[in-house]
């Protein structure tokens, strides 16, 4: 079913959009239903290798949990089956950027190379906010090698299940103030995003912009979100 869902979706259109904003929205990558599920999981101790609560360590308020291995059948078969398509942008992108690093083209060879580096610690994560929580502007970083593209769905509806909680980008060019950006999601929208920076075409050449993601402050309500990123951590 994942491999359906994902040959349906315009991909040259991703592309584009990822190009010129550095993100770019699949709609209703999973299912309500699938929502609701991954979010069950949460209290689920067993299912997760660690618990980072934000305001202990100046990320904002809120909380999250890093899956351990092995995966939830739909978080591993999305991040199998999602990494093919997002290989081929990531390349062009350092190519553009003058980065000599290339990725393979099937996840579990890019996953032996982090393991071979040592790291080993898988990174797909759930995150959940209550009224007030929110998520600092960061970037998932997490060794030496970075997949340079990262993939976040909402599990939960807004106007229903939390109000606020919007996701927000940040771009920040040479010499030039940071440019806000919001990306409007509903339950089971996936934003794929750059981790780090993305390349961009200017009068001289190309150029590298930086760019962070974070979640506003949640007014009311709980909101789930799932975090699928493709290196492992050190």
């Amino acid at each position: 079913m994942t491999g359906d869902r994902l040959a349906a979706i315009d991909w040259g259109q991703v592309a584009l959009d990822l190009d010129a904003q550095g993100s770019a929205v699949i709609e209703r990558l999973i299912a309500p239903a699938e929502c609701q599920t991954l979010a069950a999981l949460y209290p689920r101790d067993a299912l997760f290798r660690s618990r980072v609560v934000m305001a202990r360590h100046g990320f904002g308020r809120g909380e999250y949990k890093y899956f351990s291995y092995p995966l939830p059948d739909l978080i591993g078969a999305l991040r199998t089956a999602l990494y093919p398509h997002l290989a081929p942008i990531a390349n062009r992108w350092n190519t553009a950027m003058g980065i000599d690093v290339r990725y393979p083209d099937r996840h579990a060879a890019f996953i032996e190379r982090c393991h071979t580096a040592g790291q080993s610690r898988p990174t797909p994560l759930l995150l959940q906010y209550g009224a007030g929580d929110y998520n600092c502007l960061h970037q998932d970083l997490y060794g030496e090698h970075v997949f340079p593209l990262q993939v976040v769905i909402l599990l939960s509806e807004p106007g229903r299940d939390f109000s606020g909680g919007e996701f927000v980008m940040t771009e920040q060019r040479p010499r030039m103030q940071s440019r806000p950006m919001v990306l409007p999601l509903r339950q089971g929208d996936a934003a794929v995003i750059a981790v780090h920076h993305r390349p961009v075409q200017g009068t001289r050449g190309v150029y590298r912009v930086n760019l962070r993601h974070g979640v506003s402050r949640v007014h009311t309500g709980q909101r789930h979100t799932a975090g699928i990123i493709f290196h492992d951590a050190a």
